[in-house]
């Protein structure tokens, strides 16, 4: 199910952002009055198709990894005297290079409108407080502290653990980190982690656990919120909303004291004590082994998490002018996050691990929408925001390919010969291949 889940959304995301991209290349190509052949949503066998009263080709196919919009282009068809007009390849450079620019452009417009939504919906999160510091780690000895609030990194604003993370991943490969945290006397302080090289690897360890920190999270309670259907727990007859009192009789103040005791008695058969509704109940009960790890017991239970402080939590509503500009704002933090990505990414100081491919975008789209509209949508805008960047690009085959032949255009007075423009092709296709097949190998890795 969870599979099945992934995959839906991960068509509707992309399929959401594959429409507005073409759109944007249809819109100004009509208004630049080229003849508009078809409009396609996805490749292969049309499953929907329908023509307008243009004459264009409405169509939905199989393979929803991308889109096209054909025009009407002499350079491939045969366009008679009376639609010379109306052909892409006889527009002017300036109609050219607008229609082409428009696809990445308005992915980028569209991630505006989208964080506008969001700032209009209101969404409520965490402010960024630290939990616990690891002895020894990047963040020790720094000044860092347990309760500290981080409230800005690079002088850019820091309202959330979101923020926090994009700002900590663009100062990877660099030495130092300045940043500024308020404490719980509302004593602010400026200070500087060492990073000494310090690069981001995501299949070893997350952001935070690599500079030695945790966020701040309520503690655990005793109180069981999921049993595993077919576990020990089950088997045991534990049910939702039980808690756990105590184990052969030794009693415990959290949950970490029940974990260390699971954990040290693989395949034991115990009593274990619990609160259901009021009354106190004694189960016969034997754990199993870790999945993972043999020499560990296993119950198969997850703990509801306590109540978050009130002075932790903030509430974002906002007015459509102010949601505009938070939009803006936020949808430029996007961009420029991610061409300074890039750059580390070609300077070797981000590894090629990093990139991600269609099986991470799909746990992606299918974990945000199992949380909310709101995360959805946030991710819908960094996706919008990552597909226009790259489209961008000079590489032959993309969008921004056509763009450098046009500036050479420009320049020269005279278009790109098919024959440079074929081979840009195939060097453009042969490079977003590797990168393709590189972003898909990491998948893989990170899945098995």
């Amino acid at each position: 199910m969870s599979i099945i889940n992934n995959i839906f959304f991960f068509v509707i995301a992309l399929s959401i952002l594959v429409a507005v991209h073409e759109w944007g290349h249809y819109y100004v190509a009509k208004l630049c009055k080229v003849k508009i052949l078809r409009f396609s949503i996805g490749f292969g066998k049309p499953l929907y198709k329908r023509v307008t009263s243009s004459g264009m080709e409405f169509v939905i196919a199989a393979i929803p990894m991308g889109g096209y919009v054909r025009m009407l282009d002499g350079r491939v068809d045969d366009v008679s005297e009376v639609q010379q007009d109306l052909a892409f390849n006889h527009k002017p450079l300036y109609q050219r290079f607008a229609i082409v620019a428009a696809g990445p452009l308005i992915n980028i417009i569209f991630a505006v409108f989208i964080l506008m939504a969001i700032g209009m919906i209101g969404q409520q999160t965490i402010k960024p407080i630290i939990g616990e510091v690891q002895a020894g780690s990047l963040v020790d000895g720094s000044g860092v502290s347990q309760g500290d609030q981080i409230i800005s990194i690079g002088g850019r604003e820091t309202n959330n653990w979101r923020d926090v993370s994009i700002e900590i991943a663009t100062y990877s490969g660099e030495q130092t980190m300045p940043l500024t945290v308020i404490d719980a006397d509302s004593r602010q302080r400026q200070l500087f982690i060492t990073l000494n090289g310090w690069k981001v690897d995501p299949d070893s360890q997350s952001l935070f656990d690599a500079l030695g920190f945790t966020p701040f999270r309520p503690a655990l309670t005793k109180t069981l919120g999921l049993v595993s259907e077919n576990s020990p727990a089950s088997d045991g007859g534990l049910q939702l909303d039980d808690e756990i009192l105590g184990i052969d009789g030794t009693t415990f103040n959290n949950w970490s004291q029940i974990v260390d005791f699971i954990e040290q008695s693989p395949k034991q058969k115990v009593k274990l004590n619990v609160l259901r509704q009021g009354t106190n109940v004694v189960l016969d009960v034997t754990f199993g082994v870790h999945p993972e790890d043999s020499t560990k017991g296993y119950l198969g239970v997850v703990p509801y998490q306590g109540a978050w402080p009130e002075e932790f939590v903030q509430e974002i509503e906002l007015g459509v002018v102010d949601a505009f500009l938070y939009g803006l704002n936020e949808t430029w933090r996007l961009v420029s996050v991610t061409f300074e990505m890039l750059g580390k990414l070609l300077t070797g100081d981000i590894s090629v691990k990093n990139l991600s491919g269609p099986i991470s975008i799909a746990q992606g789209a299918g974990t945000s929408a199992s949380v909310g509209l709101v995360a959805f949508l946030s991710f819908l805008a960094l996706i919008s925001v990552n597909l226009g960047i790259i489209n961008l690009l000079p590489l032959p085959i993309l969008d921004g390919g056509h763009l450098m032949y046009f500036t050479v255009e420009w320049l020269t007075g005279k278009p790109v010969s098919e024959a440079v423009q074929d081979i840009g092709f195939r060097i453009g296709a042969a490079l977003l291949f590797v990168v393709m097949g590189t972003a898909i190998f990491n998948d893989i890795l990170r899945n098995i």
